[in-house]
């Protein structure tokens, strides 16, 4: 039985993922943190069997139940802390949350290292869009002229999303660094032509009503190809959440993508 706490239960991707994991027979949720709805029991926000009460205090919810794994889905202002008291307190965890930088990673890296506690960084747990990914990845071979519009609820703090974020580092180790589009083009309003990761242009769309959706657009002489995916709604993360949480205890140090584990 893999003993599971939840960092971040109480909000809209949290109530999901803890009715997903108290499905499984081999999964237990024996501890909740969140900021809000403290003290409220976490089954009954969510619908679920699940007797635990929402803690406010990582560290403490941690001294208590004693994990195996912590799942955090909280948001990018208090990751990284919540990944070094998990770690200094020797607990895998796997990281929902995007706003890790490459400096954050390098450092948590060494931690990890140190106290035998992986770290499972995941920008998008949906099955799909990995998949999309790596299509996007090989398509950049032979399509290096490349756009990405990413498409999520009008909660998202961060933007462009960890998926888009990926997806270009992805692209860019297969394809050369260039600009796109007219040379002397001008924006009439600055930024409508997107974010710039090595002339991978990207594009964040928030509007209420979407999940999660991304699309891969590749232009070449005389044709366009379009790589898109759409979680449509919440449980569509609950496979790759469940996947992540059975194999991180067998990693070693900062791991990057569910792909690693596919």
């Amino acid at each position: 039985m893999i003993k599971v706490l939840v960092n971040g239960a109480a909000g809209k991707m949290g109530l999901a993922m803890s009715a997903g994991i108290a499905a499984e027979k081999d999964m237990q949720i024996v501890a909740a943190c969140d900021v809000r709805n403290t003290g409220r029991c976490l089954g009954e926000l969510c619908g679920a069997d699940i007797k635990v009460v929402i803690e406010n205090d990582l560290q403490k919810a941690i001294e208590i139940s004693e994990p195996d794994v912590i799942l955090d889905l909280t948001n990018p202002q208090v990751v990284k802390q919540n990944v070094i008291t998990a770690v200094r307190n020797k607990v895998p965890v796997v990281v929902g949350t995007t706003g890790l930088t490459d400096d954050d990673k390098a450092e948590l890296a060494v931690m990890s290292l140190e106290n035998n506690a992986p770290v499972f960084i995941v920008p998008n747990f949906a099955i799909g869009a990995i998949l999309m990914m790596r299509f996007a990845a090989e398509a950049a071979k032979y399509m290096p002229d490349v756009e990405i519009i990413e498409m999520h609820h009008n909660q998202k703090l961060d933007a462009p999303s960890g998926t888009a974020a990926m997806t270009m580092e992805l692209i860019a180790q297969n394809r050369e660094p260039h600009i796109q589009g007219a040379v002397n083009e001008k924006e009439k309003i600055a930024g409508s032509r997107g974010g710039d990761y090595e002339g991978i242009k990207v594009h964040s769309v928030r509007l209420p009503g979407f999940v999660a959706s991304q699309e891969v657009i590749f232009g070449g002489t005389g044709q366009v190809l379009k790589i898109r995916h759409d979680s449509i709604s919440r449980e569509s993360f609950i496979p790759g959440v469940l996947l992540a949480i059975r194999k991180v205890q067998s990693l070693n140090g900062v791991v990057c993508g569910l792909d690693s584990v596919m």
